[in-house]
């Protein structure tokens, strides 16, 4: 495995650690969020549950998700939602 795989592997898996500390307060409201993909610092996620219709779904995924994953995972640029 080439170095820049193990460090997409480790990005990934940092990833899915802090998505995890943020799912709980996303599940209290009937939604979530699934990580789609990870690449060159561009997060990927699905809002799905009652997060993937709601009004406030932008907001959430850029002053919960986006800010928090900048914060506690380095090179994470931005983060996009996907359907």
């Amino acid at each position: 495995m080439t170095e820049n795989t193990e460090t997409q592997k480790a990005d990934r898996c940092k990833v899915e650690e802090v998505l995890n500390k943020i799912r709980p307060g996303l599940q209290a409201d009937g939604g979530d969020v699934e990580l789609v993909d990870v690449e060159d610092g561009t997060v990927k996620v699905k809002l799905v549950g009652a997060c993937a219709g709601c009004p406030m779904s932008q907001l959430t995924l850029q002053t919960g998700i986006e800010r928090v994953l900048k914060q506690e995972v380095p090179g994470v640029q931005r983060v996009i939602g996907v359907d």
